[in-house]
């Protein structure tokens, strides 16, 4: 059967909270960017001058979505994958180095950034494969070939060397558990990331030890059939490594400015005018907004240029100190509304591939959400990802509406599907 009306299956409510964001993004960055002279609000010289031409070249980008058919995802998906990867390589040859980091093609004035897109080729792909009906997570080939496809454009752009955006690509592997992987997967992941952290900040005999006693109580409360004792001993030796090992990546792994953010998580060796002067800024730049808030374009540590790159990756601290504890409240509660509507309608849907492509869109939103926010607020790391229809920027805008209206087209469609 064909769309009678594409207008008449859209989820209305998803496209309101869209624009509700949209709106309240390009406000935000109006007030992070307006400049002391008064200008036109559709000055392309000012930031939120280039911010309304991408919001204006986003309609005809989501009519295009809505209208083409909604099928041609699942058939091309490798296609897009493979253009995706194409980008990604193309950088090391006509990419545009910037502050370190080779990750954007320049055309004149026009930057794109291709790892954006490239998110949502792998969110297609690997749609698609887990939507074959002869694919099964609890096989260890399948899970393989499954994180190769998340793995593939991480290499790339890790090679850029660019790891907030790479880290984004590990919110696929929520995806993955909601279509099969064994749990034991994120547990290790999570348990990994505690072990890291707590070897930096306690010395690794006490990890090891504490680790001991937690395996030590779980051999002895477990049922006798069940015990294993060479397992246990194997997870022992394999923490104790890991743990160990901790300092030497550390101190020679990681970058310079990659300690230095976790330095500044922990409060280590911090110079505040220094590698601590971004996120000491938007701190006090959110905890001066109170309750609720200075008031719109009244924010001084905003005013004051404060907060480097505040427009971008900070915009959030505007939204704390301009609208405060209330606004900022809000904001979430139209990020959480928005991602909670998109597993309500993925779980609705009648394909497989649609409904794995929802999951997708939702875990990307949240990890872009999650990462941006809590790290203004030092509970995690500073890794510069935009906060999904407030950060500036084409690419990311356009991104995220892509790879959003997608879904809003395969859930149009799904009244249709046999």
């Amino acid at each position: 059967m064909k769309n009678q009306s594409v207008t008449n299956n859209i989820d209305w409510i998803t496209i309101l909270l869209y624009c509700l964001m949209v709106i309240a993004g390009w406000m935000t960055i109006y007030s992070a960017s307006l400049p002391n002279e008064e200008t036109s609000i559709f000055d392309i010289g000012q930031i939120y001058g280039k911010q309304i031409l991408f919001i204006i070249f986003s309609i005809p980008l989501i009519m295009v979505i809505l209208t083409v058919d909604a099928k041609i995802y699942d058939k091309y998906a490798f296609i897009f994958y493979g253009l995706g990867i194409v980008l990604l390589a193309g950088l090391f040859v006509a990419g545009k180095t910037i502050k370190g980091q080779t990750n954007w093609y320049s055309f004149g004035g026009f930057s794109l950034q291709p790892s954006e897109f490239a998110k949502i080729a792998t969110a297609l792909v690997l749609s698609k494969y887990l939507s074959d009906v002869q694919i099964n997570l609890k096989n260890i080939n399948h899970q393989l070939i499954a994180f190769a496809i998340i793995g593939f454009p991480v290499a790339l752009i890790m090679m850029q060397p660019d790891a907030g955006s790479a880290m984004i690509f590990a919110s696929l592997t929520l995806v993955l558990y909601r279509e099969g992987l064994p749990g034991w997967y994120l547990a290790t992941g999570a348990i990994a990331i505690i072990l890291f952290l707590l070897a930096l900040l306690v010395k690794p005999l006490f990890v090891v030890s504490l680790a001991l006693i937690i395996i030590i109580l779980q051999f002895f409360l477990t049922r006798r059939a069940h015990r294993n004792p060479i397992l246990s001993a194997i997870v022992f030796v394999a923490i104790a490594g890991f743990v160990y090992s901790v300092d030497f990546v550390y101190e020679n792994v990681l970058e310079d400015h990659q300690k230095d953010r976790i330095n500044v998580l922990f409060d280590k060796d911090v110079n505040q005018q220094a590698e601590g002067y971004n996120l000491n800024q938007s701190m006090i730049a959110i905890g001066s907004g109170g309750w609720f808030g200075k008031g719109y374009l009244e924010g001084t540590q905003t005013k004051g240029g404060f907060v480097p790159e505040q427009h971008t990756d900070y915009i959030f601290t505007t939204v704390g100190e301009e609208w405060g504890f209330v606004g900022a409240l809000v904001v979430i509660g139209l990020f959480v509304t928005l991602l909670l509507r998109i597993i309500y309608l993925a779980e609705r849907q009648k394909s497989k591939f649609s409904r794995t492509y929802g999951y997708c869109v939702a875990s990307i939103l949240f990890m872009h959400f999650f990462v941006n926010i809590t790290m203004l607020i030092k509970l995690f790391p500073t890794i510069g990802v935009p906060l999904p229809f407030f950060s500036y920027g084409g690419s990311s805008l356009w991104a995220f509406t892509i790879l959003l209206f997608i879904f809003v087209k395969m859930d149009a469609n799904k009244v249709n599907e046999w």
